[in-house]
């Protein structure tokens, strides 16, 4: 997608099993299970460490874009478990977006449109599985920076897709892409 884009890209091998990047400091799951009752100095360790790099990185480059007279598209990529807690989610994409915004609103509606025509079959769902407004990195950065130079998508991918083989996969994932290329030209 970056490459495509001759966008930065951000990315991080950090597990959501020792912190979650994509959670504010001070949420309740910002920790997993494996680590929220650890002593205090080695949470301030994982924070250190792993977080703030990537937080702090990615929000530095939007800045210093936006500072430069641009303005910036940041698109989150997540996935989501087919199934939570018994309930079977019911669509393959998400978008998520904050509705008082309209520039992600418009951004979103459009690259729904371009990925069903594309794809009739897909189930593309505007802030699904979650509200585009719950708390995440774009949340944060929907604070920082005004919505006339900052637009925050968040593309959740169900991850069954992944499962149906790497041709499947491969196949959304080119769709995807193509359907953004065609939204942001």
């Amino acid at each position: 997608m970056a490459s495509m884009l001759d966008a930065p890209l951000f990315a991080s091998t950090t597990s959501r099993l020792l912190v979650d990047l994509n959670r504010s400091i001070g949420h309740p799951k910002l920790y997993s299970e494996a680590t929220r009752n650890a002593p205090t100095t080695i949470r301030r360790e994982i924070l250190e460490r792993y977080y703030l790099p990537y937080r702090t990185g990615a929000e530095t480059s939007i800045a210093e874009a936006i500072r430069q007279g641009s303005r910036v598209i940041h698109i989150s990529s997540h996935s989501f478990t087919p199934e939570l807690d018994g309930a079977v989610r019911n669509a393959d994409i998400g978008l998520l977006y904050d509705p008082a915004r309209h520039l992600e609103q418009d951004f979103s509606n459009r690259w729904r449109a371009s990925l069903r025509t594309r794809a009739p079959s897909l189930r593309v769902r505007r802030n699904y599985p979650y509200r585009g407004t719950a708390d995440g990195f774009a949340g944060h950065l929907r604070r920082c920076f005004s919505a006339d130079v900052y637009t925050g998508i968040e593309l959740e991918i169900n991850q069954k897709h992944v499962f149906e083989g790497a041709s499947h996969w491969g196949a959304l994932r080119r769709l995807v892409l193509e359907s953004l290329r065609e939204v942001v030209a």
